[in-house]
């Protein structure tokens, strides 16, 4: 059957494929097409869509095809001859000289008929040659085929036989490209060399069979981690790429790239060692291995592969000798990061059982009355050896470790609590803010928390505001409208902080249960003086009144921005022009002066 559009160039018959799973996979591979006549770029082109394909790359000049297969690296070339820029045999010599392109499969698709052009064409080494006009049916069977047998020898050249993982030529293949983009778009990329720690003794007790099955056991944990959408955690990094192979007989390594910091370093690995400790159960016998990390990083500690591959090594043997189940960086200064790191998150761990966590209160006033309306509460942690801790340098460890969940419900009895008891005081009307960590908001049980925080201190619930950001309400709609009016019909208010940061949007306000704006104090930093500022300000001072919300300024520190905001009417104020954050016994104190 032939098409009424198409030239005569080509006869485009209906072709039987093979529809089983392989076969369909094949279908992915990046097929580059270099012809000088574009219209024959895009009749190919559509032969192979026809035929299930479509992944292409068509390169008109045939003066970029090198630079493209080295850039692309493609699955499969199809070929002109007689091309003005470069004549199709330069090309193809030149790729077969390339050691990493020796065997990419070469069909050349040319008008020539000669038996001598063929001859000289596959003596270069290409794969197969076609004449023009081809039949389609041939041309799609022609590309099955030489795919298949290049799947086949991938296989053998590329894959470890036993787990099915890339092999230490093909790591050091994609480490090379991995190298080339880390330079070319200025990322990171970490190489993490995992080795599994006394493995021979495995095989010595237990056999080779055994031993090969937790071999593949490992194996197919660590490509499911690296998989899995949350191995990095809930951090601001991102894996560009996560490539895993077996390089040696007990040994795999991970090249990891776009991730650039100690932290997400320390996590990643840390989920690798939990991961590696799990019992593998093998014919009846529970089998519990342990393994040692290295680590080097592009470019800090080398820009060529020999050199990462080396100092990952080097890395690996030097925690191995520090005790199992354990990781190091090649270098001493990412050492004493993450040693600082280990201990920060030991410190975490006891601090709470240790009572080192306190709370401190920080004033809202009301300019126009002077009087106490309200006050935020503020973790501070209180190390018996190293004394304040600032928050900074541990919440974000606290989230990243899952450790803010209990800390937050700490947090919400002892405020409520405190809070209770001032009420009871005589302070009706103070409004108690608590910041929610996004870890703690996407908890199940944070209903049920905060239902147990106000039972068990006695605190009425109107008196409870619960801080949360614009970023934390980024996702589902629908299922945040919900949650947040479940935990409205406590009879606590919620508070919108740091407004105007993020992804500022009247809809949060139209669509949310938000009873409270607190103007960032980014914002105020340079109020009045700087126009822009003030008109920010004044925008969302006014946008809070017409939408009957509430609204607080934080970070007020001057006189001068005291009047601005009272001008405004912005007349709730927070920050260190009435005072600091106080300790309970402080704020206690205070209550006297304001109330």
């Amino acid at each position: 059957m032939k098409t009424e559009n198409k030239p005569e160039l080509f006869a485009v018959d209906n072709v039987l494929i093979h529809d089983d799973m392989q076969y369909s996979q094949l279908k992915n591979a990046a097929i580059m097409m270099v012809d000088d006549e574009p219209i024959m770029l895009e009749i190919i082109q559509a032969l192979l869509q026809d035929a299930g394909y479509s992944n292409f790359i068509p390169v008109e000049r045939s003066s970029q095809s090198i630079r493209m297969v080295m850039q692309t690296n493609p699955d499969l070339l199809l070929l002109d001859l007689d091309m003005p820029e470069i004549h199709g045999y330069e090309v193809l010599s030149t790729i077969r000289s390339s050691t990493d392109y020796q065997h990419l499969p070469v069909i050349i698709l040319t008008a020539s008929t000669s038996p001598g052009d063929k001859l000289k064409a596959l003596e270069l080494g290409a794969t197969d040659f076609l004449s023009k006009p081809v039949d389609a049916s041939e041309l799609v069977l022609r590309i099955r085929n030489t795919l298949f047998a290049k799947t086949y020898q991938d296989q053998l050249a590329y894959y470890d036989s036993l787990t099915g993982l890339p092999n230490m030529k093909l790591f050091v293949e994609r480490l090379g490209w991995g190298i080339e983009l880390s330079k070319r778009e200025r990322v990171p990329l970490m190489v993490l060399e995992i080795g599994l720690d006394k493995f021979r003794q495995v095989n010595e007790t237990l056999g080779m069979y055994t031993g090969d099955e937790v071999l593949k056991a490992i194996a197919e944990r660590l490509s499911s981690l690296i998989r899995s959408c949350d191995f990095i955690g809930h951090t601001d990094e991102t894996i560009k790429t996560g490539e895993l192979a077996r390089i040696g007989d007990h040994e795999f390594s991970i090249i990891l790239s776009g991730v650039n910091s100690i932290e997400a370093a320390y996590l990643v690995s840390q989920r690798i060692l939990n991961s590696v400790r799990q019992p593998v159960l093998i014919d009846e016998h529970e089998i519990f291995m342990t393994a040692s990390i290295g680590i080097s990083v592009c470019p800090t500690d080398g820009e060529d592969v020999e050199s990462l591959i080396k100092h990952a090594s080097s890395a690996k043997d030097f925690s191995r000798k520090q005790g199992s189940n354990n990781y190091q960086f090649f270098s001493s200064e990412m050492n004493a990061q993450s040693k600082e790191r280990i201990k920060m998150e030991s410190n975490l761990r006891k601090a709470l059982d240790n009572n080192e966590f306190e709370l401190h209160y920080q004033p809202k006033i009301n300019s126009e009355t002077h009087k106490l309306v309200g006050m935020e509460c503020l973790l501070r942690w209180n190390h018996p050896e190293i004394g304040s801790v600032p928050p900074a340098a541990f919440i974000t460890a606290a989230e990243e470790l899952g450790l803010i969940v209990p800390i937050g419900e700490w947090v919400l009895q002892e405020a409520c609590q405190a809070t209770s008891e001032w009420v009871e005081s005589g302070y009706e009307n103070l409004k108690l803010s608590v910041n929610v960590s996004p870890k703690q908001f996407n908890e199940i049980n944070l209903r049920k928390s905060i239902a147990s925080a106000i039972r068990s201190s006695g605190l009425d619930p109107r008196n409870l505001v619960l801080e949360i950001t614009e970023s934390m309400l980024m996702g589902d709609v629908e299922h945040y409208i919900t949650l947040l009016q479940h935990i409205v019909d406590l009879g606590v208010e919620f508070s919108l902080d740091d407004f105007g940061t993020g992804y500022s949007s009247l809809s949060y306000l139209k669509k949310f249960p938000i009873h409270e704006l607190k103007i960032d104090r980014s914002f105020l930093t340079n109020v009045p003086e700087i126009n822009e500022d003030n008109s920010i300000v004044k925008a969302i001072i006014s946008m809070a009144h017409s939408l009957g919300l509430n609204l607080i300024a934080e970070g007020v520190e001057s006189a001068e921005q005291l009047d601005f905001l009272r001008q405004h009417n912005c007349n709730v104020i927070q920050g260190f022009y009435y005072s600091k954050p106080l300790s309970k016994v402080d704020f206690t104190e205070f209550l006297t002066s304001y109330a």
